[in-house]
Parts: structure tokens; C-alpha cells; sequence
């Protein structure tokens, strides 16, 4: 495979289908996104996690390959034309069972925590946040080019389920949290 094809050097790209568009459409920002996403759990499941959650975050990133490969699809062909993996119910269920399952060990919130104190649970807030950008650019690109729903669903829950990850991360390591204690004297 060619790493280089000088396609893309007056700044537009391909998309699944054939379909050729600016490198700064919402749709390549979308996926290019959901891939900085991908990148940041890489760098979450280097860290000295436990062999559940790591395995876990391996099962995540190849579902955001399948979310990557929805959003670079050209809008005006058929699913099926273009060969494209789809999500399902059960890759969302998944997420849940996950942040039920960690859930349990955790203390209950109080207040909010502030990003920190360990830095395997600094890079999972880092991915959290880059996974609510990735669903922000999704759900305004949905109101323009609608595609499967179930998107923007799994990214919904998987800020939610990086937020556990975090917290269970951080009880893992004995980190502290630092709750949130809003100044309401002024």
C-alpha cells in the first residue's frame, strides 16, 4: 500500500465512494476527530491499567474504526454500496454494562471531580473531552447529512464510560479526587 498519493495536495480528499471534498468539511473534521479520539484512548491503554479495561479500550478503538469508516462515507450512495461496518445496539450495550461494572466499586458522586491526579486519569479526561468535541462535530454534521443515529449514541456513552474509566483509574492508583467546590460568597 502507498503511504503518499498526491491526491490530497490542494486540500481535498476522498471520501468512501469516490466522492471528493474539502480537507476542511465538517464530514472529515468529523471522522478526523473520532481518529484524534482513537489516538488518545492508544495513549490511555498504554498506561498501567488492569487487563479488563485494557481489553476494553481495544474493543472501543476498533468500534471507532467502524464509527470512522460511517462518518467518511459519501452521504449520496447506499450503505450497502459502499461495503461499509455498521454499529449495533449490542456495541452500545456494551459501554453500559461497562460503566455499570465499574460503577459499583466507586464511591457516589457528590460534587464534580476536577481532571487530575494521576496521569493515566489525566489522559482519560484528556480522551473524554476529545470524544464530546468528536460528538459535538457529529451532531451538527447529522443535521446537515443525517447518517446512522447509533453514532451518535456511542459517542454519547463513551464520554460517559471514559468519565468512569477515570474515576476508576484514579481509585486504582489511590489518587485523590479533587471535588469541584463552586465559590457561591460574591
Amino acid at each position: 500500500m502507498k503511504i503518499y498519493t498526491k491526491t490530497g495536495d490542494k486540500g481535498t480528499t476522498s471520501l468512501f465512494g469516490g466522492k471528493r471534498v474539502a480537507k476542511h468539511n465538517i464530514r472529515i473534521d468529523s471522522y478526523g476527530t473520532v481518529d484524534e479520539l482513537n489516538a488518545n484512548l492508544g495513549l490511555v491503554r498504554d498506561q498501567d491499567l488492569d487487563e479488563k479495561s485494557k481489553a476494553g479500550l481495544i474493543v472501543i478503538q476498533e468500534k471507532l474504526f467502524t464509527v470512522g469508516a460511517i462518518l467518511a462515507s459519501d452521504p449520496g450512495k447506499a450503505p450497502n454500496e459502499a461495503k461499509v461496518p455498521k454499529l449495533k445496539q449490542d456495541d452500545i450495550q456494551f459501554l453500559e454494562q461497562e460503566i455499570n461494572r465499574m460503577n459499583e466499586d466507586l464511591p457516589a458522586m457528590t460534587h464534580f471531580v476536577l481532571p487530575g491526579g494521576h496521569v493515566a486519569v489525566s489522559h482519560c479526561h484528556v480522551a473524554r473531552t476529545v470524544c464530546r468535541r468528536a460528538e459535538r462535530i457529529c451532531a451538527a454534521l447529522f443535521n446537515l447529512e443525517p447518517f446512522d443515529e447509533k453514532v451518535l449514541q456511542y459517542l454519547n456513552r463513551l464520554s460517559d464510560y471514559l468519565f468512569v474509566l477515570a474515576r476508576c483509574i484514579a481509585k486504582q492508583n489511590q489518587a485523590d479526587e479533587v471535588k469541584w467546590i463552586p465559590d457561591t460568597n460574591k
